[in-house]
């Protein structure tokens, strides 16, 4: 079922999805000292492209660095991926196959503003899975 839900969300919006944070990272690389959100970017475009079957969990050892990384973070790229994510969602609203890929698109809302801090992890059991 995740498979299904992931190819259909690719095809709805996982994919404008991930060029915006594609976007994002590739112009937060320009000036050197971005390059750490960058980074971010890069690894949250990866989960929003394929999120079902993975989760966000907090970092244990995320601290005051993580905070004021996370508010640069918002005035730089996080407040205009937030509302794509918010626009994809209410999009993805109007038809009843689309609720399950709204919920999940209104998910990555807190991860678009505060992507430092954060680990996504697979939800899977197997031995295959334990290496993402």
């Amino acid at each position: 079922m995740r498979t299904l839900l992931n190819i259909i969300w690719l095809v709805f919006a996982g994919f404008w999805l991930f060029l915006g944070y594609v976007l994002a990272g590739v112009l937060l690389l320009i000036p050197i000292i971005t390059i750490p959100w960058a980074i971010a970017s890069f690894r949250t475009a990866n989960y929003a492209i394929w999120p079902f079957g993975r989760q966000i969990v907090s970092k244990p050892t995320a601290g005051v660095g993580s905070f004021l990384g996370n508010v640069i973070w918002v005035i730089l790229a996080g407040w205009w991926l937030a509302l794509a994510h918010i626009a994809s969602g209410i999009a993805l609203c109007i038809t009843i196959i689309g609720i399950p890929l709204a919920i999940a698109d209104f998910k990555m809302v807190p991860i678009s503003l505060m992507p430092l801090g954060k680990d996504i992890v697979s939800t899977r059991d197997g031995a295959f899975d334990r290496t993402l």
